[in-house]
């Protein structure tokens, strides 16, 4: 029977089988999980097959905040010979509804998963020739079909599927690599980085990331999202009361202020807020809806830090307060939840609101 291999940070697994049951049970699929503790992925499966490929089709990956990446499992082989791994592979895709755009090779994220990165580019020339050569693949591969996963979990294991690329991740494993630029204040830059390649696509990047646009940072110092929004010659005012970076200070498009980024009101409305603040995320939630409900912004990306217990049900709790407060001013809008490649312990959101 196939299922959903769905790929996640590591300690994370009970939170994404949670989610991913809850989504299934909405579009009407049924099914149970598989999940070990640290293992960096966790398995759905349906009950009455084929519903898998039913389920990517009906369910928007988008939709998932802890899942990095997912496709269709087509068959899970623990077998692979050291001397022929590519035969039983292609055996594996024999029920692939279609012929594939691309492959991606894959590890899982964990200590013993990134010690196969090296098996994954080695396999990856005879393989891709073998796919075509099977019919399983385009020598044209620049379309917007099917992606083939070979997800290795040892030398001899590997997970065999496929994911719409109009419905998953465009990265392998769901992560983006991402360097840290020299002059960026801090690591925290990715973080917004990553959120704007991951809840915008490159026209809405051109759109709504312009020179000139105007941006508030709650939480600023010491700058590392501010130095992100002035990327775009952004004009950004610095909410926070510890010191910003003096090289960033001096490009002439900050304007700091030493202020609590709780108690913090705008004069008039801006483009961007967004907020990395340590606090409890309830307490973020509740700041950010009263900033949409006001309209003191147009659209905002702010980090939820998660609680040691209970890190679902919480999540839940504080996008269920920020939607309910947007419905109940009659304000539309649209808003997308991820657990970043590069946050730790907290999700981060994004929320823009329709004209």
């Amino acid at each position: 029977m196939q299922f959903l291999f769905l790929y996640c940070r590591s300690g994370f697994e009970n939170e994404c089988a949670a989610e991913i049951q809850d989504l299934a049970v909405q579009v009407g699929v049924a099914g149970y999980c598989k999940a070990k503790q640290q293992a960096g992925y966790v398995t759905f499966h349906p009950y009455e097959a084929p519903h898998s490929k039913e389920l990517v089709e009906k369910l928007d990956f988008r939709a998932l905040t802890f899942a990095r990446q997912w496709f269709v499992a087509l068959d899970l082989r623990n077998d692979l010979p050291l001397n022929d791994r590519i035969s039983p592979l292609l055996e594996s895709l024999a029920e692939i509804p279609e012929q594939a755009c691309r492959v991606s090779y894959e590890h899982l994220d964990t200590n013993d998963g990134k010690a196969l990165s090296a098996l994954c580019n080695s396999i990856e020339k005879p393989f891709n020739s073998a796919l075509i050569q099977g019919g399983f693949l385009r020598q044209q591969q620049a379309c917007d079909g099917l992606r083939i996963h070979i997800c290795f979990l040892s030398t001899a294991a590997a997970a065999i599927g496929y994911s719409p690329l109009s419905n998953s991740s465009p990265w392998a494993m769901g992560i983006p690599r991402l360097r840290l630029p020299k002059s960026a204040p801090s690591r925290a830059t990715l973080k917004l980085d990553e959120a704007f390649l991951t809840f915008m696509d490159e026209r809405e990047r051109n759109q709504k990331l312009r020179s000139g646009m105007s941006a508030i940072d709650l939480g600023a110092a010491p700058g590392g999202w501010t130095w992100q929004l002035a990327r775009y010659n952004m004009h950004i005012i610095a909410v926070d009361n510890g010191n910003m970076d003096q090289k960033l200070l001096d490009t002439g498009l900050i304007t700091h202020l030493r202020e609590d980024g709780f108690r913090y009101r705008p004069d008039k409305t801006v483009d961007w807020m967004v907020c990395d603040i340590v606090e409890q995320p309830i307490k973020v939630a509740t700041m950010v809806a009263k900033w949409l409900t006001n309209r003191w912004c147009h659209a905002t990306v702010f980090n939820l830090k998660l609680p040691m217990k209970k890190r679902y049900q919480e999540l839940r709790l504080c996008l269920d307060t920020i939607e309910h407060a947007l419905h109940e001013n009659g304000v539309a809008f649209r808003m997308l939840c991820k657990q970043l490649y590069h946050d730790r312990e907290e999700v981060t959101v994004f929320v823009e609101l329709k004209v």
